[in-house]
């Protein structure tokens, strides 16, 4: 007589688990707008994969403190999603990169040249250097929307 209870109990926790899973907790100050980003590429597990939000403001793109945040998730190889938490929709950049060594930190060579993955909104070229901030707007119309950030290893 408790079967079809303890059946339907484990079929509502399996879907809850699902879609936790589907769903990740999102990072940065909490607001109502939300943007999914995926993450391709990504070598291995170790590590974080840490995902910059910055302003549409030229001048702040990639500068010391120019940032809204950083939001730092554990990184999955293959595939990283990451939600984070945006003020309002609107016009923004991203700048990823995965944190292999879980320092909190984008590690250079001696030359300069970047030793992590890294990658921005957009997927613009980097072969000759940073992007131009035009080509890494990214639109956020409304809460939900995805985009996707393929890594870069040098």
């Amino acid at each position: 007589m408790f079967t079809p209870f303890l059946s339907a109990a484990l079929a509502m926790a399996a879907a809850a688990t699902v879609q936790s899973s589907a769903a990740p907790a999102c990072t940065g100050p909490a607001s109502s707008t939300r943007l999914l980003v995926g993450v391709d590429n990504v070598r291995s597990s170790r590590g974080l994969i840490a995902v910059t939000l910055y302003t549409d403001v030229r001048r702040k793109f990639l500068a010391k403190r120019g940032s809204l945040y950083v939001g730092r998730v554990p990184a999955r190889q293959g595939r990283t999603e990451v939600c984070i938490h945006v003020p309002r929709p609107g016009t923004y950049a991203l700048a990823v990169y995965h944190d292999a060594d879980a320092d909190r930190s984008f590690d250079r060579t001696s030359l300069g040249l970047p030793s992590e993955g890294f990658g921005f909104s957009n997927n613009p070229p980097t072969f000759l250097g940073m992007p131009n901030f035009s080509r890494v707007r990214l639109s956020v119309p409304r809460s939900g929307t995805r985009t996707v950030v393929k890594l870069k290893y040098r």
